[in-house]
């Protein structure tokens, strides 16, 4: 949520903003709003002070036993006119909050400005694609013609978008969250395991709900949601404290399933185990002091890079325009893997730095010393792994033209050495 001091004294650096990103917004609406709601707050003090002096005006007439009709019959008013100005208060603060809270973040003046995707800029290609000497096959025709994923019997059980994970692709994606905690750990992250369910209050500090509500699944008659990613309890886990500013940044590094409804925008990435309801995902969530989430965001871009060339997957990547960016970060980058079987590049990782947007929808505040006023930290998060899509590009890279998948050397240790998946 962004600071509503900037509606009245910097609401253009708000309408600059909306015009980057390409978004529609209400923001007349919103700043009428902010103008009447602080003009209610007046009218209220005014209203109260002319109570309170009424009511000793009164108090003094009944002790001289003079009369006080005059005085009363302006109270009856004067309560009455509370009445009205708390109802219409109600009225203007429940619209100016819905309004706010669907603010996105302020640009980052080092996000280039864009129209859609096609205007991300490409920072850096990393690793060697290489030169096969056959025509590779897709993901979807690897893991059939290996046994290794079943959609079909999922799809009768769960509906579209799930599957059965089988034989050896069970063990990779263990290997490769084995090896994710342990690469973390080793980094200096604090392993944690988080709630799957988050009730309302906590996911509404993580992401614009009215966004995303149509993407994670609810509980039917209980005040819980099932997490889209580790990030959103993350995020909400030192909701409304104080933190010590001495111990920061807190590094956590999150691991869970995560629960969504999408099932692929415009039939993109709509085959196999690419982009579905459930999958197993390990998160990077860092709350910094706001003067070093720009160095903070650039490490955490450093280490998930690191991780994919120790794995041996050809990436790039992609830093996003203003149009391409999620609402709640100020600044994302993207790691696209190769996709040899698609012929093209696809997203497995992204990494954002939402400065203090989140921990103000939050309330989450740190200090140095006792007798200091309170700052709001600033919040990160990135993928480090999504074992499903990471295996798609597994899959891909490490075939073999009779059909088998090479693992790559760093999971093997994590797979009883196994060195080939084969028939």
């Amino acid at each position: 949520m962004l600071d509503s001091k900037l509606l009245k004294q910097n609401p253009e650096v708000i309408i600059d903003m909306l015009k980057k990103r390409k978004i529609e917004f209400p923001i007349n609406d919103l700043i009428s709003l902010d103008k009447r709601r602080r003009e209610l707050i007046v009218e209220m003090q005014h209203v109260k002070h002319k109570k309170n002096a009424l009511s000793h005006s009164i108090a003094s007439k009944k002790k001289e036993k003079a009369n006080s009709s005059l005085e009363i019959s302006e109270m009856k008013d004067i309560g009455n006119r509370i009445i009205s100005l708390e109802k219409e208060m109600s009225r203007v603060e429940s619209q100016f909050d819905l309004l706010i809270r669907c603010l996105p973040n302020i640009i980052d003046q080092s996000v280039p400005i864009g129209n859609n995707e096609n205007d991300n800029v490409i920072l850096q290609h990393h690793g060697k694609i290489k030169k096969l000497d056959f025509k590779p096959k897709d993901h979807v025709e690897i893991a059939t013609s290996l046994d290794l994923v079943d959609m079909e019997r999922a799809a009768k059980i769960s509906g579209a978008r799930f599957y059965f994970l089988k034989k050896e692709l069970v063990s990779m994606n263990y290997a490769l969250i084995l090896f994710a905690l342990d690469f973390l750990s080793d980094k200096g992250y604090i392993l944690t395991q988080p709630p799957y369910m988050i009730r309302r209050s906590a996911i509404e500090g993580s992401v614009i709900l009215e966004d995303f509500e149509q993407v994670i699944y609810k509980i039917n008659g209980e005040d819980l949601y099932m997490i889209g990613t580790s990030e959103h309890a993350l995020a909400s886990m030192h909701m409304n404290e104080i933190l010590n500013g001495k111990q920061l940044p807190i590094k956590y590094a999150g691991i869970s399933p995560c629960f969504r409804k999408e099932a692929g925008a415009h039939g993109k990435d709509m085959k196999g185990i690419f982009r579905v309801h459930q999958f197993e995902k390990v998160e990077q969530f860092i709350y910094s002091r706001p003067e070093d989430s720009r160095k903070e965001h650039e490490k955490m871009l450093t280490i998930t890079e690191e991780f994919y060339n120790i794995i041996g997957i050809p990436y790039r990547t992609v830093l996003l325009c203003s149009a391409d960016l999620g609402k709640i970060s100020a600044k994302t980058y993207d790691i696209e893997a190769w996709m040899p079987g698609q012929s093209a590049y696809r997203e497995i990782v992204s990494c954002s730095n939402c400065t203090d947007y989140q921990a103000r929808r939050l309330g989450i505040r740190f200090k140095d010393k006792t007798n200091e006023e309170t700052r709001l930290v600033h919040t990160l998060n990135s993928t480090l792994v999504a074992t499903e899509r990471t295996m798609v590009s597994i899959m891909e890279n490490y075939q073999t033209s009779n059909g088998e998948i090479e693992i790559p050397d760093t999971l093997r240790k994590y797979m009883g050495d196994m060195k080939k998946i084969k028939i």
